[in-house]
């Protein structure tokens, strides 16, 4: 199944046309920048950081991380359709796709307690506990997918 799929024209295009991988490649590093720079701020916001904006306003910046992580998809799945054999073989690979999935799941609980726990959290000054978990995990999660990435690029299926 993995052979045909990396044999389709699609897959071949991707890998042979002169804009195929790096146009796919741009849009997921794009795909990449939104999600963990999004998250960056509105978890820098929860540490403190950044105290002109308000907590309830935190939920405005998921709509950016949903479509990111739409974009992150596509793009991924044509690098990996371009290559399947290659990344089921690959250990940093499978990493990150684990990481992601983790990753996603995080955001969305982060998503939700913001929209509940904020206009509580502005009326107090301070985020909760179970926010700064959130903060930590998220950051933890999204940082380590980013190391992933990159040593899928560099390191391939040692």
């Amino acid at each position: 199944m993995l052979e045909w799929l990396e044999n389709t024209q699609f897959a071949a295009g991707v890998r042979e046309d002169v804009w195929g991988w790096p146009l796919a490649l741009t849009l997921h590093a794009f795909g990449t920048a939104l999600v963990v720079g999004f998250i960056l701020i509105i978890s820098l916001r929860l540490l403190g950081f950044f105290k002109m904006i308000p907590y309830t306003s935190l939920g405005r910046l998921f709509p950016v991380i949903w479509a990111a992580l739409l974009l992150q998809f596509l793009s991924g799945f044509t690098l990996w359709m371009a290559k399947p054999t290659r990344y089921v073989a690959d250990g940093a690979f499978m990493l990150k796709f684990s990481l992601i999935v983790v990753g996603i799941i995080l955001t969305l609980q982060f998503y939700r307690t913001i929209n509940l726990e904020a206009p509580a959290w502005e009326a107090r000054g301070a985020v909760s506990a179970r926010g700064v978990k959130f903060v930590a995990a998220a950051l933890l999660v999204w940082g380590c997918v980013l190391v992933a990435g990159r040593l899928t690029g560099y390191l391939g299926s040692v």
